[in-house]
């Protein structure tokens, strides 16, 4: 049925309940795994009256960083994608738009199925921050499984 399954993850308690899930779907398809861990991309607020002399070095610094972060997530999540027996693809990437580098890494890696985790937001909260969960679910082709 599925063959290979992405895993988005922000690092959160309920992202790693998703990751539980999804191993455990993946173990019972026989299907392979891929990771992916979305950085967002760095921001400095300035105008006319501030410059920060070394923004290049602070923005290498944070992009270095945080994807050491990520890598070492996906690294943990890894071991226990091959300690269960299934193969295990890692990818860190940077973006402001979560959902469209999860849709992105689906397509171009032929992932068949999208398990990822919903904070399942409501209300004003919801409206406001938005939902990447909602809007891979709205724009992807391929089918999303929610955990929550």
């Amino acid at each position: 049925m599925f063959k290979n399954i992405l895993m988005p993850t922000d690092g959160s308690k309920l992202a790693d309940r998703a990751i539980i899930h999804g191993i455990n779907l993946a173990k019972a398809l026989g299907a392979k795994v891929t990771l992916l861990s979305v950085v967002p991309e760095f921001r400095m607020i300035a105008d006319e009256s501030f410059a920060m002399p070394m923004s290049m070095q602070v923005k290498q610094r944070y992009e270095k960083e945080a994807t050491a972060r990520a890598e070492k997530k996906l690294a943990t999540i890894s071991a226990r994608v091959t300690k269960a027996g299934l193969q295990c693809a890692s990818v860190v990437m940077s973006s402001d738009l979560p959902y469209q580098q999860i849709i992105e890494v689906a397509r171009k890696r032929k992932c068949d199925l999208v398990v990822m985790a919903s904070h399942g937001r409501r209300g004003l909260t919801g409206l406001l921050l938005g939902s990447e969960t909602v809007k891979v679910l709205t724009h992807s082709k391929i089918p999303v499984l929610v955990v929550r």
